[in-house]
C-alpha cells in the first residue's frame, strides 16, 4: 500500500462514520454514471472510473460538508460530478500526451484509439454537469464550470509552453493552479455549499483546497523526475519526453549551464528522458521543489484554521494536507 493510500485510509477514520459510507455511495453512483451510454462508451467509461486513483477530490466534498449536510443525495452527486470531471481531463490528457499508460494500466487512447478516447472523456464530462445540475445548486455549478474553464485554459498554456526552457516560476504555478488546483478548490466548495456555509467558510475551504491542490501538483512534478514507473504507473521522465517544463527542470537549469544549454527535443527516449533526471536530481532542485509544496500546505492549513468546524472534519482536513507532501504515489 502506497503512503498515499495509508493516509487516506486515515483520513476516512478520522473523518467519522458516516464519510465511509458515503464513498461508498459515491463509488456506486459513479458506476452507474459511467454506464448506458452504448456497450463500446460504456466499457471504457466505467474502466476509467474503476482504474480510481485515491478519490481525494470526492472525499474533499464529504470532509468540507461535514457531518452537518443537509441533502445526502446532493452530497454524493457533487462528490461524483467532481470525480467525472477529473477522470475525463485524465482521458483528454492521455490522448494530447499520447500516453501508453495511466496507473500502470493501458490508457483508454492506447486501447481504443483517439476518436475513442475524446469521445470518452467528453462523456465523462456531461454526465458530470448533468449530476450536479439535478441538485438544483446554481451556485455549485458555476464552481465546477469555472474550475472546468480553468483547466481547458491551462491544457493550451501546457501546449503552449511545450519545449520551452526559458518558462518562469510564475508561469509554471499559474498553470499548475489552472489544471490541477482549481479543480481542488472547486471540491472544497461544493462540499461547504452543500453544508450551506457561509459565504466567507466557502471562500475559506476553496482557498485551501486551491493551496492543497497547487502543492499536490508540484509533488506530482517532484515524483515524474525521482519515482520510477513501478511506483508512478508511469515512464520516468514522461513531462520531459512531452516537452512539459516543470518546477525541477526549472529550478536544475539556473543551477546546471549544461542543462540551461540543452535543447529539450534531444530528450527522445526514455533512457535519455531518466538521465536527464538524474542530473536534475544532483542539482538538489527536488528538494526545493519539495520545500516550496510544504511551505504552500502550509499556508493552506492557516486558511482554515479560524474556521468554526466539528474537531474530526478538521482533523481530516489538516491530515488531506499533510498526506499531499507525505506520499510515494
Amino acid at each position: 500500500m502506497s503512503s498515499l493510500a495509508a493516509s487516506v485510509e486515515a483520513i476516512v477514520r478520522a473523518a467519522g462514520s458516516h464519510v465511509p459510507l458515503l464513498l461508498a455511495r459515491v463509488e456506486e453512483r459513479l458506476a452507474e454514471l459511467a454506464s448506458g451510454h452504448g456497450p463500446v462508451l460504456a466499457e471504457h467509461a466505467g474502466e476509467t472510473i474503476a482504474a480510481g486513483g485515491k478519490r481525494l477530490r470526492p472525499l474533499l466534498v464529504l470532509l468540507t460538508a461535514g457531518p452537518a449536510a443537509a441533502q445526502e443525495s446532493d452530497l454524493v452527486a457533487a462528490a461524483a460530478a467532481v470525480e467525472l470531471v477529473h477522470s475525463a481531463t485524465l482521458v483528454h490528457d492521455d490522448v494530447l500526451d499520447a500516453a501508453q499508460l495511466r496507473r500502470g494500466l493501458p490508457t483508454v487512447w492506447a486501447h481504443g484509439g483517439r476518436a475513442l478516447a475524446i469521445a470518452t472523456g467528453d462523456l465523462l464530462f456531461s454526465r458530470a454537469f448533468s449530476e450536479l445540475a439535478a441538485t438544483g445548486s446554481l451556485a455549485a455549478v458555476r464552481a465546477l464550470s469555472r474550475a472546468g474553464s480553468a483547466l481547458a485554459e491551462g491544457e493550451l498554456l501546457q501546449r503552449e509552453d511545450a519545449w520551452n526552457a526559458d518558462v518562469a516560476v510564475a508561469r509554471y504555478l499559474y498553470r499548475c493552479e489552472l489544471k490541477t488546483a482549481r479543480l481542488f478548490e472547486a471540491a472544497c466548495e461544493l462540499g461547504a455549499l452543500a453544508a450551506a456555509a457561509p459565504g466567507a467558510t466557502v471562500s475559506s475551504l476553496g482557498a485551501f483546497g486551491r493551496g492543497i491542490g497547487l502543492a499536490f501538483q508540484l509533488l506530482d512534478d517532484v515524483l515524474d523526475v525521482s519515482a520510477p514507473a513501478s511506483s508512478t504507473g508511469k515512464q520516468r521522465g514522461a513531462d520531459l519526453l512531452d516537452g512539459t517544463v516543470t518546477l525541477p527542470l526549472i529550478l536544475a537549469r539556473e543551477r546546471d549551464p549544461t542543462l540551461a544549454a540543452m535543447d529539450l527535443r534531444e530528450i527522445d527516449r526514455p533512457e535519455r528522458a531518466a538521465e536527464v533526471c538524474e542530473r536534475i536530481e544532483a542539482t538538489g532542485a527536488l528538494a526545493d521543489a519539495t520545500a516550496r509544496a510544504i511551505a504552500i500546505v502550509a499556508e493552506a492549513k492557516a486558511e482554515v484554521a479560524s474556521l468554526a468546524l466539528e474537531d474530526g472534519q478538521r482533523l481530516a482536513l489538516d491530515l488531506v494536507a499533510d498526506s499531499v507532501v507525505d506520499r510515494e504515489n
